[in-house]
């Protein structure tokens, strides 16, 4: 059945206007999670796909300093704004993440962060009188650097990834890919799609049911970029007396916005011009949903198991009263 055409214009055709208003109005929360060793440069990367100084790097800076033996979280929240764009950006970095000789455990920390996020969002969403709007400190993008050193994907990266996956949309990225030879890169960059597709390791994007034929060509283009190889710089050096942004090497110089030099420019329009929604999207009807679907049947099942042994207790003649319902609280372990 083919929908009736409106005769006379009615003005329906302004809620994008409208949702617009109120949307630059109240602004937008983003939240990227950084995960890598230390030195791996991921305080200058996330600085400069912001173009501006955002945080200052955790890693050691001399060798009097004292080795994070466990991982730390560190979240930093600015507000940017950009023509007329409201943004409450939060990096959370992770110093002392995969630096000891012996690395297992290492990933608990940032797993419990980001189920905890999606704990504290939940019990604001369960209140009886909750906000209008709620925060949303829930992690949407992880940043996860690849030591270019390693020719692949280590243990710890495939255990990491595997469960990372299940609770954030992950981005790989090989860290200071200059370091590697343009032939080095090449067979990385095969190596790693090799070994996360033997270990079922799926990063974002996913491929979904709404995506139309542009949606697929651009994911796709994406998918084979995939792990991005990446180089950050906030210096400006002059070449051939033209300011760029880069890297100096006895060699030359490494301009990160050169699209032959390295993936950056991808990176950024990827994660900002063309992905941005999404990644909130997602975050919200992927992980979220599937983290809220299973707090909300354990709480289901304890309550049954409470109800059950209450009445359990009152035909035994007990005077001991239920067992009041749980609170629902964050979980602790990943």
């Amino acid at each position: 059945m083919t929908a009736p055409e409106v005769q006379d214009y009615v003005g329906f055709d302004t809620i994008t206007q409208q949702m617009e208003r109120k949307f630059l109005k109240r602004g937008f929360n983003l939240n990227v999670i950084l995960v890598g060793e230390s030195g791996m440069g991921k305080s200058t990367l996330v600085n400069s796909i912001f173009s501006t100084h955002l945080v200052d790097s955790q890693g050691r800076r001399t060798a009097q300093e004292v080795i994070r033996k466990t991982t730390e979280i560190l979240p930093v929240t600015q507000t940017l704004d950009e023509n007329g764009v409201r943004v409450r950006l939060t990096i959370i970095d992770t110093p002392g993440f995969g630096d000891q000789c012996n690395n297992e455990g290492c990933w608990v920390q940032v797993i419990k962060y980001i189920k905890d996020q999606h704990a504290a969002y939940l019990e604001r969403e369960l209140k009886p009188q909750r906000d209008r709007i709620i925060n949303d400190t829930r992690v949407h993008a992880c940043l996860y650097f690849l030591n270019p050193g390693s020719r692949g994907l280590r243990p710890l990266d495939v255990e990491v990834l595997k469960r990372l996956t299940e609770v954030t949309n992950v981005i790989p990225v090989i860290a200071k890919s200059d370091s590697m030879t343009l032939d080095e890169r090449t067979l990385f960059k095969r190596r790693v799609k090799e070994e996360m597709a033997f270990h079922r390791i799926s990063v974002y994007p996913y491929a979904s049911e709404d995506d139309d034929d542009e949606d697929r060509m651009l994911n796709a283009s994406i998918r084979e970029l995939v792990p991005f190889a990446v180089v950050g710089s906030e210096e400006t050096i002059d070449v051939e007396d033209k300011p760029v942004r880069g890297r100096r090497h006895g060699w030359g110089v490494i301009n990160i916005f050169d699209e032959t030099h390295c993936d950056f420019v991808h990176l950024r329009n990827f994660m900002l011009r063309t992905h941005l929604s999404d990644l909130v999207e997602v975050t919200a009807q992927r992980h979220y949903e599937q983290f809220r679907t299973s707090q909300l049947r354990q709480i289901k099942e304890l309550r049954a198991q409470q109800a059950a042994a209450a009445a359990a207790a009152g035909g035994s003649g007990s005077s001991q009263p239920p067992v009041a319902p749980l609170p629902h609280q964050p979980m602790t372990q990943a």
